[in-house]
């Protein structure tokens, strides 16, 4: 018959039991009496197949195994009495693990922002990021391998019912082009450091869509993000303009990269003026802006705690975007 495995109350008499050196003033401590200590210390010896203590009259002292084995009940009680504050923390969503992906877009003003703010409110919680185009996040999430997104809007119609949709963010794009052929549109002005003060390569002096018609065009392809290509092109078209696609790439660090090697032009949000490339100048379109909306995407029915935290944080600064464009 194969014996009964230790308990906490077995562990804690133990530990009682050495540290007093005595079953009597252990029973004292742990507030019972000294018969059922010496048969729990017995059973748990039975159970673990040692002698812990070596017994006399006068004197109980451990054994070399039970001095062994000592730190390691301590450790093992230390982690049972954690496991009721890290079970509430995990339920208010202060612990735990958030696997978030998001759109490289995303990386320049936005996540920056998120992450920062989470992580001062929920230190304890362990972040797993992934960057990823919006339909591989979509993918990703109804197979339940992530737990959130940060997209580029709009949400698959198809994928519509199970995923819910928080919008976050929306901002003009504007053009990356060459700093050489920047020099050339729009008078001399309109050179990479016309602002002295600019780290980003920022140039306030607009372009005309329409100077550009026969810049080749670097682009995400549309397969992979639908609705930024779109934007795009719809930015064209309503210039005139049916732009002549050079190169496509699915990163916006290699679409970055092609400009400042001259192979042509992009639209890209204007967040992405943060990454700075030699040879890239990011200016104003003249004409009228659109925007590329990202939001924030998660599986309708499965909200853990964690999840629920860090949409309360996204939410709180959606708000606040939104105010202040409102304004």
């Amino acid at each position: 018959m194969s014996l009964a495995s230790p308990d906490l109350r077995q562990l804690r008499y133990f530990v009682a039991v050495a540290e007093e050196q005595h079953f009597g003033r252990a029973a004292a401590r742990l507030s019972m009496t000294q018969p059922p200590l010496s048969q729990a210390i017995r059973a748990l010896e039975d159970a673990l197949g040692v002698e812990l203590f070596a017994r006399t009259r006068r004197s109980v002292e451990l054994t070399a195994v039970g001095a062994d084995l000592l730190p390691e009940v301590r450790r093992l009680l230390a982690s049972a009495e954690a496991l009721r504050p890290l079970a509430q923390s995990l339920a208010r969503g202060e612990a735990g693990v958030l696997a978030l992906a998001f759109v490289s877009t995303a990386d320049y003003g936005l996540l920056p922002l998120l992450l920062r703010d989470f992580g001062a409110r929920y230190p304890r919680v362990r972040l797993q990021l992934a960057e990823a185009t919006s339909d591989v996040q979509v993918d990703e999430l109804v197979a339940g391998r992530i737990d959130a997104g940060l997209v580029i809007a709009p949400v698959p119609p198809r994928h519509a019912a199970q995923l819910a949709y928080l919008p976050v963010a929306r901002e003009p794009l504007v053009i990356a082009m060459p700093a050489a052929l920047s020099a050339q549109i729009g008078g001399p002005e309109a050179v990479a450091d016309v602002e002295p003060d600019a780290d980003d390569g920022w140039c306030a002096t607009p372009v005309n869509l329409r100077d550009l018609a026969d810049v080749p065009l670097v682009v995400f392809p549309r397969h992979l993000a639908p609705g930024f290509h779109d934007t795009i092109m719809d930015c064209y078209g309503a210039a005139g303009l049916a732009p002549r696609v050079g190169q496509e790439a699915i990163q916006m660090q290699t679409i970055v990269s092609l400009v400042s090697a001259g192979m042509g032009v992009a639209l890209v949000p204007q967040s992405l003026r943060h990454l700075r490339r030699t040879g890239v100048v990011y200016r104003p379109l003249a004409q009228a802006v659109p925007t590329i909306k990202t939001g924030l995407v998660w599986r309708a029915e499965e909200v853990s705690p964690v999840l629920a935290a860090f949409i309360e944080i996204v939410r709180a600064h959606a708000a606040t975007v939104n105010a202040k464009r409102d304004a």
